[in-house]
């Protein structure tokens, strides 16, 4: 290039700016700007519509051309792996061009977008969140690029609740992640959180995105306040509820406090509730019940007052032991009775009243049981606020029966099947007679306790029958009624006198009666498996009848019959030889039963079809015979004709017929 041309561009270009005016590169890329995929190929063609035009070349890091005299050119890569990837366009003009040499950056972005990512949390595995405590959420994008044109965003069910970009320059695959802090409430409780990677390339290139797996979250939280738990005023002997309710994860135990004085308060725990049921309210219901509720995360608690309308002022006194139980004429035992209180200054004085105007000065009482049977021991104090109160004492005075004697109403010693009877038990000086129970027994097997009755009480005569009202020792009896059949046959029954003192009470030893044996008679039942209605009998042959009963007691049997012929009858057998109607009576005392027998007679054919077959056969083997002879005679017996017959000349009496056999002769004179 001359001196004087390079001067001419250069004042062209100066003189371009000075007027403001100015040139851009006449290059066209198609397309301007390229998004690849890591490894995929690119082409980008490069024109020019400059007619002064030496070439056209790329500089690129990777496929770069040389200038070449054409008016397009195009730059291909079949794999692009190279993150640093650039190309430029460049253009050399002719001397006549207002430019020597210019160029144009062509934009390109090698990606790579992984399909799979992995979401992790700092509460482990297994998801499970305390209520209130940050977690965090991590979510790894492994080998991504570019980095800056990614966007994670975080997914709470299908509610987006946090987007993360990057401002990461680097073109080459990076390890990325994000973390999204949660802090979960209760209402979080079974939520699923997920993120969401978005690389967007536009306009020129895609828009990727890929999702994580769902996770599932468990959060622990505390029991929620208690609700549906209320003061309740309540009639005395009446039922109420208490409802304690409270929702929290893991479900809240419940547990109760309360007064327990008493067992008729019931717990119960169903589908994360608590009831506590008080049956028959009584004094002793009253005052404070408090629910629990609690589980890992906490603890909570209300109170409710229970008022039982009708129940007088519990005596705030307390009697050790709370219940006595003393046999008749056993040692002597005591019973104390003090305040609940331990301030002295609230007492005034406390005593015992065994009867009426029976007054013991003295918080111990001693029992002395053999003077009454009726004691009603009561403990009275008198306090100084509240005034005069009285206590009971549950006292028993017991005595064991002096015997026990099992008889039948009417002295039986027999019954009759099925037929009912009735049993007594007699107990002799028991008492209390309102706590005896009597079992009565079958061999070995319990039968139904039976009723009581004062022995010999008579209620239009105006003596007091009820057993639970007298204290003294009473002769009582206990009656049952029952049946046997034939499979009882000899029965043993007896009877048991039992003191139930109660629980707490001492157990007194058990009274067995002697057993009482029954026979049990029952009507004939005779056996008609030996004994058919009809029986056949052939002329000449007697056929034997025998007719067994069972009975008790033990049956008669006696045979009638139709037949002029009187049968022989041994015992239960009958002979048969006649045709006729024959009746077998099975009679006891309890009853008679019967049962007829029609003995058909048949004539015996046998012996004549045996004398026919007989003569059959004589007659046939006659037949046999005579034709056998005729046809031996026929058949077997040769006929002889003599010829040539030598008279013998020594013997004279042998013949020859010209063989070698000889015949014997006899000679005829």
């Amino acid at each position: 290039m001359s001196e004087s041309t390079s001067f001419i561009r250069l004042f062209v270009g100066v003189l371009l700016s000075a007027t403001g005016v100015v040139t851009s590169c006449p290059i066209e890329l198609s397309p301007p700007s390229v998004v690849v995929r890591y490894g995929d190929s690119v082409s980008v063609n490069c024109s020019t519509s400059e007619s002064l035009l030496d070439g056209i070349g790329w500089e690129a890091t990777e496929g770069g051309i040389s200038l070449k005299e054409v008016s397009h050119l195009a730059w291909t890569v079949a794999e692009l792996k190279e993150w640093s990837i650039s190309a430029k366009c460049y253009i050399n003009l002719s001397l006549n061009s207002s430019f020597n040499q210019c160029f144009k950056i062509l934009e390109i972005v090698l990606y790579t977008f992984p399909e799979n990512i992995s979401l992790s949390s700092s509460s482990g595995p297994n998801m499970v969140m305390h209520e209130g405590k940050q977690n965090n959420f991590t979510c790894d994008i492994q080998n991504i690029a570019p980095v800056k044109n990614l966007t994670v965003k975080w997914y709470k069910g299908d509610e987006m609740v946090f987007e993360d970009t990057f401002k990461n320059p680097s073109k080459k695959p990076v390890n990325q992640s994000s973390i999204f802090s949660f802090t979960p409430t209760r209402q979080d409780n079974g939520a699923t959180i997920r993120c969401e990677e978005h690389l967007d390339l536009r306009p020129e290139g895609p828009q990727l995105n890929a999702s994580s797996e769902e996770y599932y979250i468990t959060v622990h939280y505390a029991p929620s306040q208690i609700v549906e738990l209320e003061d309740s005023e309540v009639d005395i002997g009446s039922d109420v509820w208490l409802k304690c309710s409270s929702k929290g994860n893991p479900r809240p135990n419940y547990f109760w406090d309360y007064y327990r004085t008493v067992a008729n308060v019931v717990e119960e725990n169903e589908d994360g509730v608590s009831r506590l049921h008080i049956y028959n309210a009584t004094v002793y219901n009253n005052g404070s019940y408090t629910c629990h509720a609690g589980n890992d995360r906490g603890n909570v608690s209300k109170t409710a007052i229970i008022t039982v309308k009708g129940a007088g002022q519990e005596c705030p006194i307390e009697i050790t032991p709370a219940r006595m139980v003393v046999q008749y004429q056993a040692r002597e035992q005591n019973v104390t009775c003090k305040p609940k209180s331990t301030n002295k200054r609230h007492l005034k004085e406390i005593y015992w009243e065994v009867r009426q105007g029976a007054i013991t000065k003295n918080s111990i009482w001693s029992v002395d049981t053999n003077e009454d049977w009726d004691l009603k021991p009561v403990c009275t104090a008198t306090f100084n606020i509240t005034g005069i109160c009285k206590k009971h004492l549950n006292f028993t005075l017991y005595k064991t029966p002096d015997s026990v004697f099992v008889s039948t109403v009417h002295n039986l010693s027999s019954v009759v099947e099925n037929k009912e009877f009735q049993l007594q038990c007699d107990i002799t000086n028991v008492a209390p007679a309102g706590n005896l129970v009597v079992q009565w027994y079958q061999g070995n097997r319990k039968l139904s306790k039976g009723s009581l009755q004062v022995t010999g009480c008579l209620p239009e005569n105006n003596t007091n029958c009820d057993i639970s009202a007298v204290r003294s020792p009473l002769n009582v009896s206990s009656t049952i009624s029952f049946t046997l059949d034939r499979n009882d046959k000899r029965a043993e029954f007896r009877c048991e006198a039992i003191l139930d003192l109660g629980a707490e009470g001492l157990k007194p030893p058990q009274m067995m009666s002697s057993p009482l044996n029954i026979t049990v008679h029952y009507k004939p039942s005779i056996n008609t498996t030996k004994l058919p209605q009809k029986i056949p009998v052939f002329r000449g042959y007697p056929e034997e009848l025998v007719c067994e009963a069972d009975g008790h007691p033990p049956p008669k049997i006696q045979w009638f019959y139709s037949t002029v012929k009187v049968p022989h009858i041994s015992e239960h057998t009958l002979i048969a030889s006649e045709a006729g109607i024959y009746r077998c009576n099975a009679t006891n005392k309890v009853d008679s039963t019967s049962h007829v027998v029609e003995v058909i007679l048949k004539e015996d054919y046998l012996p004549l079809i045996a004398g026919f077959v007989a003569v059959t056969v004589v007659a046939i083997s006659i037949v046999f015979l005579f034709i056998y002879s005729i046809y031996y005679k026929n058949t077997k017996m040769r006929r002889y004709s003599l010829k040539n017959a030598k008279l013998d000349t020594h013997s004279g009496n042998v013949a020859h017929n010209g063989w070698d056999t000889q015949f014997d002769m006899t000679k005829l004179s």
